[in-house]
């Protein structure tokens, strides 16, 4: 996280975690105590256990060395919601947080409320600046797991026959593709990239850095349904000429031949959503891919993915342009979960999807990761993670900027993932 030790006001940060709690909360509506302890494989992980662990990081960060008498709600929890801070102490295995049926969820429910009350009640104190930064990180990371407990739900419910949803269906009928992309040109030139240093971003966004870029011309929005059927009817994912190795092996493996959550039945496209199961939205981006199927389809198109630098030198061209960013897309506040249909007449950059770039995850020239173990947090999975640009329909929009770096293992399909076009 970037330190802005001058401009931390507990009063505002106080207001700030009632309203990110709430939040979190707010995503539980309608879920069983069943629901919230499903998982459906090892990288998603039950509801239960994520809103145990948001209350988990408050807990051992802050509280544990800035409150005075300190004393945990229950020393078994330091364990039991730690995901990966080595450096904390032991975790209990990632994959087997479905069998923990102990604590129950009103256990976790209360541990959740402890944690918050004994947080909002210190913060009236005189609280160090560098501890507010930890509560700030903290809310971020919040933010975080509400995303990750839309997506991981969804994946849960997959597996059920039933495919229950849980949210509203979007409103309105299908409508028509939007039409072809239209592309823009960008010369050659140099740029700064990263985080300027106004508000929040996590360490991984710094330092700001000049890069070169060449000229290249980048998609004015995400790929479509219909544009991303025409692949699969094109036999695309039969044709190992466009895939990657590990693509093509992770294919086949996998047996994937259309996205993640696509079923057809005589002929008829539907997809599993947030809403349980609806009829494909050819106007819709397409989501739910690997990075591996997002390069096949680039290729197949006569394109590329765009690299990190230049999705950002795009994004913030729009902003000096006098775009509102955070406002042009769709978001978590809308409470769907589900990506709103594109239109021709209104390119953006962030919401609905995120989108897969060719850039590895790698740190940015003169990264330092934070001392401790909240350094933990981002440096140590450099390795093996493609980035994502842009948020989606299940980011919460206080929590996206253009220079957010997202990462995930090329072979992710659980998250709302797509693509746009670089050439």
């Amino acid at each position: 996280m970037n330190a802005r030790d001058d401009v931390f006001v507990p009063e505002l940060l106080a207001r700030r975690a009632a309203g990110v709690r709430a939040a979190t909360l707010a995503l539980l509506d309608g879920l069983t105590p069943e629901d919230c302890m499903l998982q459906s494989m090892p990288e998603a992980s039950p509801v239960k256990w994520h809103v145990g662990h948001v209350a988990w990081f408050f807990e051992t960060f802050v509280l544990e060395p800035w409150q005075p008498g300190f004393r945990p709600f229950d020393p078994a929890f330091r364990e039991l919601f730690n995901s990966y801070y080595v450096g904390v102490g032991e975790r209990h295995p990632r994959g087997q947080r479905g069998l923990l049926s102990r604590p129950s969820l009103d256990r976790v429910m209360a541990y959740q409320q402890s944690v918050l009350e004994r947080l909002l009640e210190w913060m009236d104190d005189a609280a160090p600046p560098q501890a507010l930064a930890l509560v700030e990180l903290g809310l971020h990371h919040e933010q975080q797991h509400q995303e990750l407990i839309a997506t991981d739900l969804k994946h849960h419910f997959w597996h059920n026959p039933l495919l229950p949803g849980w949210r509203p269906a979007p409103a309105g009928e299908a409508m028509a593709d939007p039409g072809p992309a239209a592309f823009r040109r960008y010369d050659a030139g140099l740029a700064d990239l990263g985080h300027a240093g106004d508000g929040f971003a996590f360490d991984n966004e710094a330092p700001r850095h000049r890069v070169w870029v060449e000229a290249f011309e980048l998609a004015q929005r995400p790929v479509s349904n219909a544009e991303y059927l025409a692949f699969i009817e094109d036999g695309g994912y039969g044709r190992p000429d466009l895939w990657l190795s590990d693509g093509w092996d992770a294919r086949v493996r996998g047996g994937w031949d259309m996205p993640l959550y696509w079923m057809r039945d005589d002929g008829r496209w539907a997809c599993h959503t947030a809403a349980g199961p609806l009829p494909m939205d050819p106007a819709e981006p397409v989501c739910h891919l690997s990075y591996y199927e997002a390069d096949a389809y680039a290729r197949w198109a006569g394109a590329r993915l765009p690299t990190e630098q230049e999705w950002e030198r795009a994004a913030a061209q729009a902003m000096a342009e006098g775009a509102s960013l955070p406002a042009d897309g769709d978001f978590a506040e809308s409470g769907l979960l589900h990506p709103a249909r594109l239109r021709a007449d209104a390119p953006g950059f962030l919401g609905g999807v995120w989108e897969w770039t060719q850039s590895a995850y790698l740190p940015y020239p003169g990264f330092r990761p934070a001392a401790g173990a909240v350094g933990e947090y981002n440096g140590k999975f450099m390795i093996n993670q493609m980035v994502l640009r842009g948020g989606s329909c299940a980011t919460p929009r206080s929590h996206i900027r253009h220079t957010y770096r997202n990462f995930f293992a090329p072979g992710s399909r659980w998250q709302y993932a797509g693509l746009r076009l670089a050439r």
